[in-house]
């Protein structure tokens, strides 16, 4: 029994944890660093008393799958096939090619990062992709979410009650969202974010700046992965459509995580993927 999960993320290892301890052999295709080595801190995951960095709980997590024997495989997939007999798949990737009976979808929702300089420099010290996540850790500050649409609003409203001051800056797009009291809405376009260690300060183009401890770019997130749709795999609103048991609408395929939609949270990513990880192996004991 060969399962092959796309994505290192929480989903990913979790499924890789429970296929391999149901006795599959289990390769993990991973890019690399994902959206949880951008966390800074992760204060409200069961079983640390004390914050953990995003990169650190990435490192034991994937440490932890070693061990049981799970194979990494660092490529970037371009296409997922059908093998012939109809009941495999075949990955291939730019640096090679890997045939499983089951697949797990695991690669996260990717999100558009706008292209201003400082943003990719300050991920985990000041800019954060996800507003329930970390929330909590700008409490009394200065907050700005960067977007124009109903995404950046989601965000915003989210970040209101912890917040001293809380800012939607479209970044010269006009906005197409009703903006509550309480919100100040900024159509300057912005030069770049800058700080010391962390983020300080957004210096827009007309040569002004604005004092900022915290920055959410919030452009509508990325559309699901096309090596989902041309492989069949229903989808909605953006997201992959599962069941259950976390199976989509090809038999032997099935998705966790991010990429699901839902709630953007660790423990949920943790619990599909264990749901994910156990039902292809079942899958598999059938065929």
């Amino acid at each position: 029994m060969y399962v092959i999960i796309i994505g290192s993320g929480p989903a990913g290892i979790s499924a890789a944890l429970y296929a391999r301890r149901s006795g599959a052999d289990v390769t993990v295709i991973t890019k690399g660093a994902g959206a949880l080595a951008a966390a800074e801190w992760v204060e409200n995951y069961y079983g640390f008393a004390e914050p953990v960095s995003g990169v650190e709980l990435e490192r034991r997590s994937i440490e932890g799958a070693k061990r049981l024997g799970v194979r990494f495989e660092t490529d970037e997939v371009m296409a997922i096939l059908p093998v012939a007999d109809g009941r495999s798949f075949r990955i291939e990737g730019v640096h090679g090619n890997y045939e499983g009976d089951a697949l797990i979808l695991a690669a996260g929702a990717p999100r558009k990062t706008p292209a201003i300089p400082g943003i990719r420099e300050f991920e985990g010290r000041g800019v954060s992709y996800c507003a329930i996540c970390d929330a909590f850790f700008y409490r009394g500050k200065n907050v700005a979410v960067i977007g124009a649409g109903d995404y950046a609003l989601h965000e915003a409203e989210i970040l209101r009650p912890h917040v001293a001051h809380l800012s939607i800056l479209t970044n010269g797009m006009e906005p197409n969202i009703m903006v509550p009291d309480g919100i100040v809405t900024d159509s300057r376009k912005i030069a770049r974010i800058e700080g010391e260690y962390r983020v300080e300060r957004i210096i827009f183009t007309d040569g002004r700046s604005m004092n900022m401890s915290g920055v959410f770019p919030a452009i509508c997130p990325a559309g699901t992965s096309e090596l989902a749709r041309k492989l069949g795999v229903l989808l909605e609103a953006g997201k992959i459509v599962v069941g259950t048991q976390m199976e989509t609408n090809i038999p032997g395929v099935y998705a966790a995580g991010d990429c699901t939609g839902g709630l953007l949270q660790i423990a949920k990513a943790v619990y599909e993927g264990a749901e994910a990880g156990l039902a292809a192996v079942r899958y598999l004991q059938r065929q």
